[in-house]
């Protein structure tokens, strides 16, 4: 099963993909052909600043640097993920011209389950990754690669970048070391630096559809097919939320206790009411992803500093910064999975009014959330299209206020306020 199998939907890029890690391999094949690559970063400097433009045609699709961009649940990752794989395949079948990322070699596995030695894929569970992380990220791609094929950094958050980070990421991204590959991955090309976003690659995923994403669910994850196409058509094409909905009975009550919040703002004591079990919700999810890892991170980490179970539990001298540092890691880490929680519940609630708004049309448009079409058509009757967009708009203001870091339970009270007025 080749890599580029999970790139649901997105032919085109797989195209461009394929193209690309043809000529990397090219690349590196004459490289080998004519005594190897440059043994250090003065030897590649004589020749080129990019060595994968200065040693490759100026028809090459190959390049140093890519930005994935896409709607969240297009597969940016996915993609990028996929091109690495491609980048490091070993298939013999290459020789033959057949296309890098087979998906059975040592190359594509290990990249695959993330293990190849070659490839650093960096995503955060914080609110922003910092300028000591970056630094640390481009100290590695420095390194020559240790399989003698390519030094790749997949870069999945890149939209979380803070602007020193960003900073410290250009001067690697414009002058990259022999042999690296820089894939950052973010939502659209406005949540990157422009100097940065101006020397990479661009490929740009659509929202994958719905019945491919249904597909994708019953093939890969042994879903149902009554359960996946409801999951795929409930998410709008979202892979990773089509699958947390099919497989989490947790996740399909929380979403419909979601859509039964239109229904339940008729008076101030209901918005206030529903404004507040959405922010418990949410912290109920950080706690229990809270639970999952922070008891584990301590146990671990109180082990290397030499204080494990049975040994009195008091740390070694010297060694309560590491353990203070870990917490406040774990605070935001909270913070970010409960607003995460808080945008996605956000997400389903704005869908609940495009279904809405699509039956006061008349449109032909197939709805997200059939299971509630009865409340669908009770909104709808009771409202005209105006209020629907107003509803919307006010759905939309408090995910951009809880971008802007407002109180989230007051500004999930201005949206449920806003609903109820239309």
């Amino acid at each position: 099963m080749a890599v580029w199998d999970d790139l649901v939907g997105q032919d085109r890029v797989a195209s461009q993909l394929t193209a690309a890690a043809r000529d990397a391999d090219a690349l590196v094949t004459a490289e080998a052909a004519g005594g190897g690559r440059p043994a250090s970063r003065d030897a590649a400097d004589a020749s080129a600043a990019s060595p994968v433009s200065a040693a490759s045609p100026a028809s090459s699709k190959m390049t140093h640097a890519w930005l994935f961009t896409g709607p969240p649940g297009s597969g940016r990752a996915a993609a990028a993920r996929a091109f690495a794989a491609a980048l490091q395949c070993v298939s013999p079948d290459r020789a033959l011209g057949g296309a890098p990322g087979c998906g059975f070699c040592e190359g594509c596995h290990t990249t695959l389950v993330g293990t190849h030695a070659d490839i650093e894929v960096v995503r955060t569970d914080l609110l922003s990754i910092g300028v000591k992380e970056t630094r640390d990220l481009v100290r590695r791609a420095q390194l020559s690669p240790a399989g003698g094929r390519w030094q790749v950094i997949v870069l999945e958050d890149a939209d979380r970048l803070t602007e020193g980070a960003g900073n410290v990421l250009l001067k690697a991204v414009e002058e990259p070391a022999p042999r690296t590959v820089w894939l950052l991955c973010a939502p659209s090309l406005e949540d990157v630096l422009p100097t940065i976003r101006s020397r990479c690659r661009l490929l740009t995923l659509r929202t994958p559809p719905v019945d491919a994403v249904a597909d994708l669910l019953v093939r890969r994850d042994g879903i149902e097919p009554e359960l996946a196409a409801s999951a795929a058509r409930a998410t709008q094409g979202h892979i990773d939320r089509a699958r947390r909905l099919a497989t989490d009975e947790r996740a399909r009550a929380r979403r419909a206790a979601v859509l039964k919040l239109p229904l339940r703002i008729d008076d101030v004591g209901g918005c206030l009411k529903a404004a507040q079990e959405l922010i418990d919700a949410a912290a109920e999810d950080a706690k229990q992803v809270a639970e999952e890892t922070d008891a584990k991170e301590t146990e671990e980490l109180r082990a290397a500093l030499g204080a494990a179970a049975g040994t009195g539990g008091r740390l070694p001298r010297g060694t309560a910064g590491a353990m203070k540092e870990l917490q406040d890691r774990q605070k935001r880490r909270a913070t970010r999975t409960q607003r995460d929680s808080l945008d996605l519940a956000l997400t389903d609630l704005a869908g609940f009014y495009r279904d809405v708004l699509a039956l006061q049309f008349g449109s032909r448009t197939a709805l997200a959330n059939t299971d509630v079409q009865d409340a669908l058509e009770r909104i709808a009757a009771g409202s005209k299209p105006e209020r629907t967009l107003r509803r919307i708009e006010a759905v939309r203001a408090c995910r951009e206020a809880l971008d802007r870091n407002v109180a989230p339970l007051l500004a999930v009270e201005a949206m449920t306020m806003a609903l109820r007025a239309g």
